[in-house]
């Protein structure tokens, strides 16, 4: 088939690839390709990208255009879009014979074509973009010195509506706009940037350098090449498998940031989102399962193939696992070449280039909450790179800069695992949240190559939400790929997966079953048939939690009973770097969180275990405070050598056994009772129930107990910290409605906030879980999470018990709020939503818009920060114009300008209920505030925020002459408009009312 065929046939598909995230960040992107390949001259790009034209019509347009110039500029056009898109988007794509040699030559031959500096722009368009959108001052401040740019065209190119890349874009198009002179002065300016694409300042590396980065490639490159966590499942190709996770600054803080569209895997280490400049450490945190490992792994295997991080000559990975096992003091270099690669040639000529080039070096730590150390400031200070010191002391010093200053490094943690001390080292941190529902999509199709499966697997995970939730943790999504047998088995009932214990349940009769079926198939009591192997390893894997130990050598096995049949159900593979480092074999699970579910399979089937074990697990301040905690846990299994590590990082540890006691609460629900039943006496499991219940209960009513008494004039309000949404999640596991009856009856605020607490879609299960049985309606703020579409759909049992729900800052698209709005319109008390910052584009309006003409009790509508134009304001007037309850309006942020402010207006002219309104940064100029001047007159508004607009002094007359004779309205705000400092000292003069 053609290409031109492809697209036309694809035309739906193409399009919709493009627009459904609101962002046109894709079609500029495949905009940049085709200019640079010359397949677009720069009337066909102006034609294209008309501002103000909805972004789809801007696609159209592209894809009749290139459908006209042929199947050569089809072909190229399906080679753009398969650069630009992100996986889980390419899924189902068909993007012919394009090749990336033919592309490069392509391209080659355009540059040859063209000489002058503005068909270099050209030609090397998207290059550079992306060196461009971290260096925008810079650049303008010399155009600007040059005389090339003018404070105004400075203006132009900065607007807060555009993102770093948009600004990029705009700059490159004002400088072709100035001619040639301005194209050869930016030019000039990138050759002198350390952008440049040669980092060696002109000083090539030594030539033994350069045979230890091949070497160091190729070493790299085969640790990368293959998938490395969950056993390598095997052998899995990480090209083949890899699928992008979402990534997100971690800002903090309520001020709104911009948006700056999805983070890229170079963003990483790059500029964006820098906070403190004079730092090299980069953290990427993430939960257990999250895909941090692979995510390293990725960066790389990019590295080393030459594909990405071209500033970095060499790239030093290293697992804080390992490290944690090396007992000797080693120097740096010591450090570096023992543990990545030895060189072949004259090691002192390296070193000595890595320490005069800190700039062009890479570390990467995985898994600093494994590190068997916790870190403050009175560690030893160790800043020379020959002397030997303690790991450890190596490790700090590096993260904090005392030790090789300028070198880069990423990190990967847990969030918990991280304190303060640590924090206030770190150049930024990046959050990593799983998967998108795009990416589960994307995940399974990989992994399960058939298509049909593959199709089947995704249906049942749509027809099962809590499942789907689940799998937005990649642990989760290999495991229910992994087990796509026993999960299409269980058909779409409460046999169905609904918890994580379940999951993990089901991966434990998958890996049970492979081995029963070489003998005989596995009955109900599967369990007792392999309990003693669930024995031995839940012991290893408890004395390891209790000693923050994941790697075991072959003594610490036999030590726990775990014999070869055990090793070969595949629970426990060999760790290959320590294995290859020493004589004896070593071994780990296949994820940490089999090993915590392992140890909770323990403590739940020992029936001579301590009956301390449990109160204590559910108890972390306990364990902190305690240090016989372990010994007692473990039933005195330490050994006096292993005792000396119970002094290890409490941060690091808490999380492990938290996620034990979860598993806990999971297999000891009734749920799961006659699984067990053959494998441990009733009474037991009845007395070890009791006992989770109770620790549940207590930690519940102790959050409950610490609620303040609020302040007079406020709502009653809980703030729950992190450890509350554990305890949430404990109850979800145990699937018994009764116990979270009881837990809510005794909560009784107005508010509850759970912002900044790590909730995901998973937590979103067991939130509304427990919350659904909640007495009286609560105000839900979820802020500043990673809730996302698939947790928004979580969310939906207890809406009906929410007055109001907060999401600002949660990666909502228009497909999430369109099932919370679905949903909401049959919920009396549901009455008011914030939405700040989140994906909203023109395309969920009309949900709102029915929302507000069908609830005649709803209060408040807060959309600020979002991606909502004058069509969008248009739809959302609709609704307006109807209602005859909302009292709040905020659109701060949007792109509204005047025909969306005069749509607002006209809809709102007849409101009686109205108090509060806000088109705060919308681009809004004289004649939307004239529009919305007569709303002054209506007696119930009290506040107008106008502030950073385009108003002139025509628009504020009309403002000030609606005001006359009005006493309710309280605050008009007009800060950052077009008004010189002698007309707002003369208007509020005439106007006090009016804020400048």
């Amino acid at each position: 088939m053609s290409a031109r065929q492809l697209v036309l046939r694809q035309r739906a598909e193409l399009l919709g690839a493009l627009c459904c995230g609101g962002s046109s960040e894709g079609l500029e992107s495949v905009l940049d390709l085709l200019l640079s390949w010359g397949m677009l001259f720069w009337e066909d790009y102006q034609n294209v990208r008309v501002p103000g034209r909805a972004l789809c019509a801007n696609t159209r347009v592209l894809l009749d255009l290139v459908y006209t110039k042929g199947d050569e500029t089809c072909q190229l056009l399906l080679a753009a879009f398969k650069q630009v898109l992100p996986e889980a988007q390419r899924a189902g794509l068909s993007f012919g014979n394009c090749r990336t040699a033919d592309l490069e030559n392509t391209r080659d031959d355009t540059k040859e074509l063209h000489g002058t500096a503005i068909q270099t722009l050209q030609t090397d368009r998207p290059g550079l973009v992306r060196r461009l959108k971290d260096h925008i001052e810079g650049a303008l401040e010399v155009l600007l010195h040059t005389g090339s740019f003018t404070p105004s065209d400075c203006d132009e190119v900065q607007l807060l509506v555009y993102t770093p890349s948009q600004q990029a874009r705009r700059l490159l198009d004002q400088v072709r706009s100035k001619g040639e002179p301005a194209a050869k002065v930016l030019l000039q300016y990138f050759q002198q940037t350390e952008d440049h694409p040669s980092p060696f300042n002109q000083e090539a590396p030594p030539k033994e350098c350069l045979s230890y980065q091949k070497k160091l490639r190729s070493t790299v490159s085969a640790q990368s090449h293959f998938l490395s966590t969950y056993g390598g499942t095997s052998s899995l190709s990480l090209e083949d498998i890899y699928t992008e996770g979402q990534l997100e600054l971690a800002q903090g803080g309520s001020e709104a940031q911009p948006q700056t569209g999805a983070l890229g895997l170079e963003d990483v280490v790059g500029l964006v989102g820098t906070l403190n400049q004079e730092a090299d450490t980069v953290l990427v945190s993430g939960e257990a399962g999250s895909g941090k490992s692979t995510l390293l792994q990725r960066l790389h295997l990019l590295w080393a193939r030459g594909a990405a991080l071209h500033d970095f000559f060499l790239l030093f990975p290293f697992s804080c696992r390992r490290l944690s096992s090396e007992q000797r003091e080693l120097s740096l270099r010591e450090l570096l070449f023992l543990h990545c690669c030895w060189p072949d040639g004259d090691q002192d000529r390296i070193f000595q280039f890595i320490l005069d080039h800190p700039h062009l070096i890479l570390f990467t730590f995985d898994g600093l909450d494994e590190f068997m150390q916790s870190f403050s400031d009175s560690e030893q200070r160790h800043c020379c790179p020959t002397q030997c010191a303690p790991v450890p002391t190596l490790l700090f010093n590096l993260l904090q800069g005392s030790l090789m200053k300028g070198v880069r490094k990423v990190v990967t943690s847990r969030p918990e695992a991280v304190g303060p001390t640590l924090k206030r080292y770190l150049r930024k941190e990046v959050l990593l949240k799983g998967f998108s529902p795009g990416g589960i999509d994307c995940f399974v199709r990989k992994y399960l190559r058939d298509p049909t499966v593959a199709t089947r697997v995704l249906e049942s995970l749509r027809n099962n939400t809590a499942l789907l939730g689940l799998c937005h943790i990649p642990v989760f999504c290999w495991i229910v790929s992994k087990c796509y047998k026993e999960l299409l088995g269980c058909g779409e009932g409460e046999g169905s997966p609904q918890t994580i214990t379940d999951v993990y349940l089901m991966i434990l009769q998958h890996f049970f079953q492979r081995r029963a079926s070489q003998r005989n198939t596995m009955g109900i009591g599967w369990v007792q048939e392999h309990q003693d192997t669930a024995l031995h390893l839940g012991q290893l894997a408890m004395e390891g939690l209790g000693a923050s130990c994941y790697v075991f050598t072959g003594t610490e096995l036999q030590k726990c009973g775990v014999t070869e049949e055990d090793i070969c159900m595949g629970f426990l593979i060999r760790s290959e770097d320590l294995s290859s480092s020493t004589n004896c074999k070593h071994y780990e699970f296949l994820h940490i969180t089999m090993q915590c579910f392992f140890a909770a399979l323990y403590i739940v089937l020992n029936n001579n275990l301590d009956r301390s074990t449990i109160p204590k697990l559910f108890q972390p301040q306990d364990r902190q405070q305690q240090p016989g905690f372990h010994r007692v846990c473990l039933g005195h299994c330490l050994t006096q050598q292993e005792g000396a590590l119970k002094e290890a990082n409490t941060a690091a540890e808490t999380p492990n056994l938290q996620i034990t006691a979860t598993f806990v609460s999971g297999l000891l629900s009734q749920r799961h009772r006659s699984l067990l039943l053959l494998s441990c006496p009733g009474p037991t499991l009845d007395r070890k129930s009791k006992q989770v219940v109770t620790c549940l209960s207590k930690g519940i009513q102790k959050h409950f107990k610490s609620i303040p008494r609020p302040v007079e004039g406020e709502k009653k309000s809980m703030h729950a910290m992190p450890g509350f949404v554990w305890l949430i999640k404990c109850i979800h596991e145990m699937q018994d409605s009764r116990i979270a009856r009881d837990t809510m009856a005794k909560l009784e605020v107005e508010h509850l906030k759970l912002t900044y607490c790590n909730i995901g879609p998973v937590e979103c299960t067991a939130l509304a879980y427990v919350l659904q049985h909640l007495r009286n309606p609560v105000g839900l703020q979820l802020d500043y999470n990673y809730v996302g579409d698939v947790g928004v759909e979580q969310l939906l049992p207890c809406l009906h018990v929410c007055h109001s729900v907060y999401l600002r800052h949660n990666n909502i698209s228009d497909e999430g709020i369109r099932k919370l709005i679905e949903k909401g319109i049959q919920c009396e008390r549901f009455q008011k939503i914030a939405l700040f910052n989140n994906k909203l584009t023109d395309a969920c309006t009309e949900c709102f818009a029915h929302l507000l003409k069908t609830k005649q009790n709803f209060l408040s509508l807060r959309l600020g920060n979002n991606n909502i134009t004058a069509a969008g304001a248009g739809q959302l007037a609709e609704g307006l114009r109807f209602n005859r309850s909302l009292q709040f309006l905020g659109l701060w942020g949007n792109k509204i300008g005047d025909k969306g402010a005069e749509a607002i207006a006209n809809a709102l002219k007849d409101s009686q209920t109205l108090v509060w309104l806000s088109l705060v940064d919308n681009g809004v100029g004289s004649a939307g505030a004239c529009a919305l001047a007569p709303l002054i007159k209506n007696s119930t508004l009290e506040e107008l925020w106008l502030t950073k607009n385009c108003i002139t002094r025509t628009g504020v007359e009309c403002l000030i002459l609606a005001l006359e004779g009005n006493t309710s309205v309280k605050a008009v705000w007009l800060r950052g408009n077009e008004l010189s400092p002698e007309e707002v000292e003369e208007m509020t003069q005439r106007e006090p009312r009016l804020t400048f």
